[in-house]
């Protein structure tokens, strides 16, 4: 099978290596659809870190034993490789397992953990079966794409009661404005790019504010009433974005932050005490809601459609990295096999 690496500074190339067996209850999986997720950073910086992808859908195409899927099986590939049998995992929260499983040692062979790859192997468990009405690609979504903001929002409780700030409208923030819809939710995004403020506009954003404005507190405050977003959603990963959603929050509400980053100063009796808040470090969403988030692919399919700007076959992966790297668009998909 064939698989992404990268060679030096924005140079990439497909590469042959042997296609992962099954083994136990790891089954491999052909990859129909691969999102593109942070990927392009490293492919700018000239980095080539061991796995490519965390994000796919596709066909099941090996299993050793019976288990929860079988051949032909339409799968969601959930990311990571947790354990299965801590209390994390068995109470579906495996993102945040302590005791993950190195593949390579388990299985013998030196691939089968990319998505940027034909192929991959995957615990059964983690596979969930997409329903026949829904496509591959609207299945890629319940990873990156809408998974992050969909754990936020069901931490959070949002409902159509809210009006929720969601600062950074990168694929991820996109994302979000899809679930705060499904919910009802008003949605303030908080974006400089015009591309995409046009984009969050297209998916139902009810106002948009630009962070680089000098007013954009006061701004939001006066799409709130003065008082405030009721939660907010950082997902852009910097600390002006982050400090504008704990800032722009009204009191007693609540703000989860998504987007990785480093260092952020927070006032804890000013920021944090005064204001009554709560703070959420989300990383992704309890795989029990799995049914949940299927309901908001199929309902919410037509935005998805809008989300997802670009397709490209796995060979022309450097034009993708390249347009992500110029921030001219949504999700982007990749086919492995073209």
């Amino acid at each position: 099978m064939k698989k992404v690496v990268i060679r030096s500074k924005q140079s990439a190339e497909l590469i042959d290596t042997p296609e992962p067996k099954a083994k136990g209850h790891w089954a491999v999986v052909k990859i129909h659809v691969a999102p593109l997720c942070t990927e392009y950073k490293a492919f700018d910086s000239g980095e080539n870190p061991d796995c490519l992808g965390h994000e796919a859908a596709g066909e099941v195409i090996e299993v050793a034993q019976a288990g929860p899927v079988k051949v032909g099986d339409r799968v969601v590939v959930m990311p990571q490789y947790p354990c299965g049998e801590c209390s994390l995992c068995i109470e579906g929260e495996y993102i945040h397992c302590e005791d993950v499983v190195d593949i390579h040692q388990f299985t013998g062979a030196s691939a089968g953990q990319d998505t940027y790859a034909q192929c991959l192997i995957k615990h059964d468990w983690l596979l969930p079966v997409i329903p026949e009405d829904i496509s591959y690609e609207h299945a890629s979504m319940l990873c990156c794409g809408l998974g992050p903001t969909f754990g936020a929002m069901q931490r959070m409780n949002v409902s159509a009661f809210d009006t929720v700030l969601i600062s950074g409208m990168g694929p991820v923030g996109l994302g979000g404005i899809v679930n705060a819809v499904h919910r009802n939710a008003k949605v303030i995004a908080v974006v400089s790019n015009p591309y995409r403020a046009e984009l969050a506009k297209s998916l139902g954003a009810y106002a948009i504010v630009n962070p680089n404005d000098a007013d954009a507190l006061l701004k939001i405050k006066n799409l709130t009433g003065g008082k405030g977003a009721d939660k907010s959603i950082d997902c852009a990963g910097h600390p002006d974005a982050q400090k504008l959603c704990i800032h722009g929050t009204r009191r007693n509400g609540e703000v989860s932050f998504v987007g990785e980053s480093d260092d952020l100063t927070v006032k804890v009796s000013d920021d944090l005490i005064r204001n009554g808040l709560k703070l959420h470090g989300i990383w992704h969403y309890n795989l029990n809601d799995i049914p949940l988030l299927f309901q908001v692919v199929r309902e919410q399919g037509h935005l998805l459609d809008k989300m997802i700007t670009h397709t490209f076959g796995m060979s022309q992966v450097e034009d993708a990295w390249k347009l992500q790297l110029t921030r001219q668009c949504g999700k982007v998909l990749l086919y492995p096999w073209k």
